[in-house]
């Protein structure tokens, strides 16, 4: 069986629901376990930031290859090829992720992209016999996840998501303390993330040049950008980013699932927050919180982009730390993220535990594609799923919400004693900064009533039905053809 053209991949991937490009692609070797002496044939897609140091530890690896390189921003394209060690074989290089998965001699693909591509590229690689390590968010909506699940069942493909912390090695023996209830009842789980994030500036409409910009946009609407910089910023557009939340935010609420032992989405999820004290064209907002109600442990997420005060580049903190998750229980908090301490409810160090950072995650990855054991994955897809969700569904409630006042909130929040007193918390950092917030409200979302193993919105707490309907609709939102990935994957 020959293999397809660029053009032919591209109109079978434009077909009707139901069509799958499987039969198109020759399978990868690997299909079948690999023996212990067995090259794994890796694809890396997308080279800036984190796809660049993914590739430092790659080439240490033994066992793996970097047989391919693509990113559609040619200048880093060859900026990367001529890092590479002279005497590394030289890979196979492309500005289009299709010619690399379109390759019989490619293995495994690492998808290192803007959100708004990994679930398309993931669904194309199973399909094409390859095995994938997909960053996180695996997804930019809802239903995008839940296809990529089904076609890693399909497909019979072995898939991890980039949450990497599933792997630290001192936050598990943490985990592990609480969970033999060494610190007594869990009470609720914070999540922060107290990132400083800069303006991304404001510009008259343009388009790039010297890449190929609709195949930057994919499946989502080709729109001319207004801020700055092509790269990075996309986090805080809707297209193509899913805001701090999506960013760092699902690592820091992946580990809180663990600790809570949640398996499924909550009952229902509300979201407050907005955008302070910068002015540029991000969409997402910069002080931002979302309460997620398990009955038996709540989770709440906080994001400050904001420093601790003005003039200075340091962030506040909570539970000594500026990113991570701080457990309250009876008998005291436990913080982590690389490792991490418990504490008496003095405040005296119980117990700390030292981490790796999840330094063995992407080799979790390769043993399993050796082994074809799903279930030796550290993060898979599943996992994935559930982590990447929660963060959708705080963006949902955030985005159909309307400025309300601080007493609205309060009301909101009446049942989660903790999150009020982060809402005053808030009130205060922002306060420090100049806000006024009778001037400049937060946006209060409603409460989305969720079926938690159905992916989908019940209801609202308000009853607004076109509140409603847009949040349903954010669930999944629109692909822009052929960038679209089929209902029956």
């Amino acid at each position: 069986m020959s293999l397809p053209t660029r053009r032919s991949f591209l109109q079978t991937s434009a077909l009707a629901a139901g069509a799958t490009l499987a039969a198109r692609f020759q399978p990868s070797a690997l299909a079948a376990p690999a023996g212990s002496n067995d090259i794994i044939r890796l694809g890396l897609i997308g080279l800036n930031s984190k796809g660049s140091a993914h590739l430092k530890n790659l080439l240490k690896m033994e066992g793996v290859r970097v047989a391919a390189l693509c990113d559609l921003d040619p200048k880093v394209l060859a900026r990367v090829n001529a890092s590479l060690p002279a005497d590394y074989p030289k890979p196979f290089l492309a500005t289009d992720a299709r010619d690399v998965i379109a390759r019989k001699d490619i293995d495994a693909v690492m998808v290192v992209t803007s959100n708004h591509w990994h679930a398309l590229l993931t669904v194309w690689a199973c399909q094409a016999g390859k095995d994938v390590y997909v960053e996180k968010p695996m997804s930019r909506t809802v239903w995008e996840g839940r296809k990529m699940i089904e076609a890693a069942a399909k497909y019979n493909r072995i898939v991890q998501v980039g949450t990497h912390y599933r792997s630290e090695t001192g936050l598990a023996e943490a985990i592990k303390f609480l969970h033999e209830g060494q610190l007594g009842k869990i009470n609720h789980i914070r999540a922060i993330v107290y990132n400083l994030r800069l303006s991304i500036g404001r510009k008259l409409p343009w388009y790039p040049e010297g890449l190929n910009y609709d195949l930057f946009c994919g499946p989502t609407p080709m729109r001319p950008l207004e801020r700055n910089n092509l790269h990075y910023d996309w986090h805080w557009e809707w297209d193509t980013g899913n805001g701090e939340l999506g960013n760092n935010g699902v690592h820091v609420l992946d580990i809180a699932l663990r600790i809570a032992k949640h398996a499924t989405a909550p009952k229902r999820v509300m979201s407050f927050g907005n955008r302070y004290g910068i002015d540029d064209v991000a969409q997402t907002p910069n002080t931002h919180v979302a309460v997620y109600d398990y009955p038996q442990i709540p989770l709440i997420f906080e994001h400050r982009a904001l420093p601790a005060k003005p003039g200075v580049s340091f962030m506040d903190q909570h539970g000594g730390l500026r990113t991570g998750i701080v457990a309250h229980c009876e008998g005291g908090t436990l913080a982590g993220l690389i490792g991490g301490t418990a504490y008496d409810p003095s405040g005296k160090v119980i117990k700390k535990f030292v981490g790796d950072g999840g330094a063995t995650h992407v080799k979790n990855f390769f043993a399993a594609v050796r082994s074809r054991r799903k279930q030796d994955l550290a993060a898979p897809v599943e996992t994935g799923h559930l982590s990447a969700s929660l963060c959708h569904y705080g963006n949902i409630s955030y985005r159909v919400g309307a400025p309300a006042p601080t007493k609205q909130i309060d009301e909101s929040l009446g049942a989660f004693p903790a999150a009020g007193g982060i809402h005053r918390e808030l009130q205060t950092h922002l306060g420090v900064h100049g806000i006024d917030l009778a001037q400049q409200p937060f946006r209060l979302g409603p409460w989305l009533n969720l079926d938690p193993v159905g992916d989908s919105i019940t209801g609202l707490d308000t009853n607004h039905e076109p509140a409603l309907e847009r949040a349903r609709f954010l669930l999944r939102e629109i692909q822009r053809p052929p960038y679209t990935i089929p209902e029956q994957v």
